[in-house]
């Protein structure tokens, strides 16, 4: 039996299936759920037609007949050539010849297989593969290539092929805004003192002009308390902070409904582009900022504007024992050497300010300070680079697209389903509407920060972590400098965050950038699988992709238990719709 489609376990709410086949403006499309062996040439013997969209007609019947007929002779051929290259080798009186078209040989069979397999995943379809197994316990907040020794820091393996269930006690998140300030905290584990004594934030903005700040990176983010503040005078904040097993900063700060990931200064450059935010936030954050001669505070220098701030706070700006003194004097030297001028210092608070004037750099004495960056630095692709002791003075542009239309269309196939018969589970109470339910948003390729840019103009109250992926053309300079967040990232790899962490995953054109690239390590199972582990229970897919990959995505959501369905937009030939809900299921107590 189907799960529901609507927030809640019960309930005379509508389900998918019934809300998107009455509408008007969009053609549904049903499938064929029969079972099949993931085998290449599996599709040559189903009674049932490869897209489930075909109808039975005689003509359509010869044609598929036909195909079937065409890859069944191609196959035959390969078998026939892989026949011939085998005596071809075995009668070679040259043993270099031979290892050379034997590893040539071996290269075009691998090919063969691997191109068999697509055949075979596209001609099945949406029919019903094996569902994947769940997790076992100790994976209720694992996150892949983080759960490992600081050295590897970004690096990821391989994923587990299985679906990470939430903890035994999990609670779907309270809307936003009432989840902003009250959170389940066995979701997140950890125990009310440790929020109760993690500090407050004070006389953290008292030397800046609002109107100056519109992107801020917190460093080390406590519990998202700076970013909450924050939003109150419409400032959106993203926090970073390492990974941590229990009580984590970052996890704590995605359940109330604020942006944050896992990020490290260990060795390589954060995830962004040069010249990205216009401040910089540490209040207390872990990071010794005199080692390694000031590389730390040079990586803060890279991603800040110019005219931006760093904000400090730390019992070291108020030193007074020996080697404390010391320590803030080489912090207060190099900030100086790097063209920061020092604001105001209050407390354990002090406030620079990155210079506007180029000039500065070419002035300093000779060897004090890092050097700057020569143009042969790509300074907006720092994934994966090592940190760099250089400056980078230039600047960055910004571009807008808008995704009005979309956003509609979006909004009126999910509208019915979120909101049928007033969404409640037995015992939980609502606030009153308007209330949202989506408020944590991934969108897997970004481009220009159209969906963010969208969503806001509708007056949607949901904030959106744009991904740029490293496959296509970065655009993430433009998107930081609309004011939105984001960050770079290779969907090959695992995202830097906690499981259950957003309510909307959107991926527009993804499916086809990632096929493009070809790579073997890398299968569309890998990606849906890590799309599950970020998605909270009864959280929504929406995949805009060519029809075939859609099809094909479709018949991967059944492996995932998801309930899903194929839209076809009147807009678009071309194009498909593909809307996804996860379950809410629970593990079963011990």
């Amino acid at each position: 039996m189907p799960m529901p489609l609507q927030r809640g376990t019960s309930g005379g709410g509508a389900r998918v299936s019934d809300v998107l086949r009455d509408n008007s403006q969009m053609k549904d499309k049903t499938g064929d759920n029969t079972s099949t062996l993931r085998f290449p040439f599996a599709f040559f013997f189903t009674d049932k037609a490869a897209d489930p969209y075909t109808s039975r007609n005689n003509k359509q019947r010869l044609m598929l007949l036909f195909v079937k007929t065409t890859l069944a002779l191609i196959v035959l051929l390969a078998l026939a050539g892989s026949f011939w290259w085998t005596i071809s080798i075995s009668t070679s009186s040259s043993s270099g010849h031979v290892y050379q078209r034997s590893h040539s040989y071996r290269r075009l069979q691998e090919q063969l297989v691997s191109d068999l397999l697509d055949i075979g995943d596209i001609s099945v379809g949406p029919t019903r593969w094996k569902e994947l197994e769940y997790c076992d316990v100790d994976s209720e907040s694992y996150v892949p290539c983080f759960n490992v020794s600081e050295s590897l820091d970004r690096f990821c393996g391989s994923r587990e092929g299985c679906l990470v269930l939430p903890p035994v006690d999990y609670k779907v998140p309270l809307r936003w805004p009432t989840g902003k300030d009250v959170i389940w905290f066995r979701n997140v584990k950890i125990t009310a003192d440790e929020v109760l004594t993690s500090g407050s934030i004070n006389k953290r903005m008292m030397m800046l002009d609002d109107d100056q700040v519109r992107t801020i990176l917190d460093i080390g983010c406590g519990y998202g308390s700076f970013g909450a503040h924050l939003l109150s005078k419409h400032l959106l904040t993203m926090c970073i902070a390492n990974y941590e097993a229990s009580g984590s900063q970052v996890q704590l700060t995605l359940e109330r409904g604020l942006p944050a990931m896992i990020a490290s200064f260990v060795s390589k450059q954060l995830p962004y582009p040069s010249l990205s935010f216009d401040m910089l936030h540490c209040s207390s954050c872990g990071i010794d900022w005199d080692q390694k001669e000031g590389l730390f505070l040079v990586e803060i220098d890279r991603v800040l504007k110019p005219g931006g701030y760093f904000v400090w706070t730390s019992p070291l700006t108020n030193a007074r024992s020996k080697e404390d003194v010391k320590r803030w004097n080489f912090v207060h030297d190099f900030a100086e050497s790097i063209c920061w001028t020092l604001l105001s210092q209050q407390d354990k608070t002090v406030v620079w300010k990155k210079t506007t004037k180029t000039k500065c750099y070419s002035s300093r004495k000779p060897g004090v300070g890092p050097s700057v960056c020569n143009k042969g630095h790509e300074a907006e692709s720092p994934y994966y680079k090592p940190l760099q002791m250089c400056l980078h003075p230039e600047e960055v542009g910004e571009d807008a697209e808008n995704w009005k239309a979309t956003v509609i269309e979006y909004w009126s196939l999910l509208s019915p389903l979120i909101f049928s018969d007033h969404p409640k589970r037995p015992g939980d109470e609502d606030p009153s509407p308007p209330y949202n339910m989506l408020r944590n948003v991934l969108d897997m390729n970004a481009q220009f920060g159209g969906l963010n840019s969208a969503l806001l103009e509708a007056k949607k109250t949901v904030w959106v972590m744009n991904v740029v992926p490293t496959a296509g053309p970065n655009h993430l300079p433009m998107i930081l400098d609309r004011g939105f967040v984001g960050v770079l990232h290779d969907w090959c790899e695992a995202f830097p965050s906690y499981p259950r962490t957003y309510d909307l995953v959107h991926a527009d054109n993804l499916l086809s950038l990632q096929t493009s690239q070809h790579r073997s390590s890398c299968s569309l199972l890998n990606i849906f699988t890590e799309i599950d582990r970020l998605l909270r229970p009864e959280g929504w897919v929406i995949i805009r992709d060519t029809a075939q990959l859609v099809e094909t995505a479709r018949a991967l959501t059944t492996q995932l238990k998801w309930e899903a369905r194929v839209i076809e937009v009147e807009s678009s030939s071309e194009q498909r719709l593909l809307i996804c809900q996860k379950p809410f299921t629970k593990r079963q107590s011990i």
